[in-house]
């Protein structure tokens, strides 16, 4: 249920509906439209509406926001100008940040998706004029991936998007973004489809950058636009460790040349039972691992050779 309170690749092409003042010559838009998009449990009714509170006091407007429910039932209360859409069921990350941009989609005025996880907070109030200038700048920018850090400043190293990586204020084009904050140009999603529905979880971030460089649109990683978040660990959550490698079958299965499909999967099981220290955790992972063998992963593209060249010289080759 959906209640609301109170392009083309060349890219961000003329919009329906805009006006001559908005349009430069040739009907070319002058300035990307953002769309924010949150997805909720309904756990943490505090933290979500201070974010909201934070995308209210943005300098540059949010065109539209969206906060989905994914299984809460009713939604709390929200503010003027928010939609709603409440889930009868939950579908994961994938799945409800799919239904975020379908609903975004539809109004179509949007054309670049800021995605932020509900127990984040927007320190500045110039996020959204920030991400309207890197699109505005660069029609050929697909994901631009935020900074994560906690309420003392401290970017733990798995939120650093690059190999080997010790300077979070160091961005650049990157192979793979942070789910907690990022934008997703509208016209790339209509190019390469949304989210991989299936994956609930992990790994859904790699898969959609796996696709947008193999489309030839950039990722980027930008350390001026910080999301604040809470210090957490993935293995939080009781699935993480089947989850994790069920979906790192998946990603080779779609998206790898066929020769590097055992290369890239060699290499991360080597990888967790070197870092691994939980005997149940490695159990859980082999688990997931043979689940990702025997099960469907969707339609396989595998990425071009010219893309896994790319990727190497932006200093990660997808074998890692």
């Amino acid at each position: 249920m959906m209640r609301v309170n109170g392009g083309c690749r060349g890219r961000l092409a003329s919009r329906p509906g805009a006006s001559s003042g908005e349009q430069g010559t040739e009907g070319v838009v002058a300035r990307p439209r953002v769309g924010v998009a949150v997805l909720t449990m309904g756990t943490r009714p505090t933290e979500l509406r201070a974010l909201l509170d934070a995308v209210a006091r943005q300098d540059e407007p949010a065109a539209r926001i969206v906060v989905v429910g994914n299984g809460t039932g009713t939604l709390p209360e929200l503010p003027d100008g928010v939609t709603g859409v409440e889930l009868p069921e939950n579908r994961g990350v994938s799945g409800g940040r799919n239904v975020a941009i379908d609903t975004l989609r539809s109004f179509g005025d949007v054309d670049v998706v800021v995605d932020l996880d509900d127990d984040g907070l927007l320190v500045d109030t110039d996020v959204f004029r920030r991400v309207a200038d890197l699109y505005e700048g660069d029609d050929a920018l697909g994901v631009v991936s935020f900074r994560i850090a906690d309420e003392t400043g401290e970017t733990q190293r798995r939120h650093v998007p690059r190999l080997g990586a010790k300077d979070p204020m160091r961005g650049g084009e990157v192979t793979t973004f942070l789910g907690g904050g990022h934008g997703l140009s509208m016209a790339m999603l209509d190019e390469i489809g949304g989210w991989p529905e299936d994956f609930f979880f992990t790994h859904e971030e790699t898969d959609l950058a796996w696709r947008a460089l193999d489309a030839g649109w950039k990722v980027v990683y930008e350390p001026k636009l910080l999301l604040q978040h809470p210090k957490t660990s993935p293995a939080r959550h009781a699935v993480y460790y089947r989850m994790t490698a069920r979906n790192r079958v998946w990603l080779a299965k779609r998206n790898l040349p066929a020769v590097l499909v055992p290369v890239y999967l060699g290499v991360w099981t080597l990888l967790t039972l070197a870092r691994t220290r939980s005997l149940p955790g490695l159990a859980s992972w082999f688990a997931g691992f043979a689940e990702g063998i025997r099960q469907s992963c969707g339609p396989r593209h595998p990425m071009r050779w010219s893309t896994v060249r790319h990727m190497t010289r932006l200093g990660r080759p997808p074998v890692i």
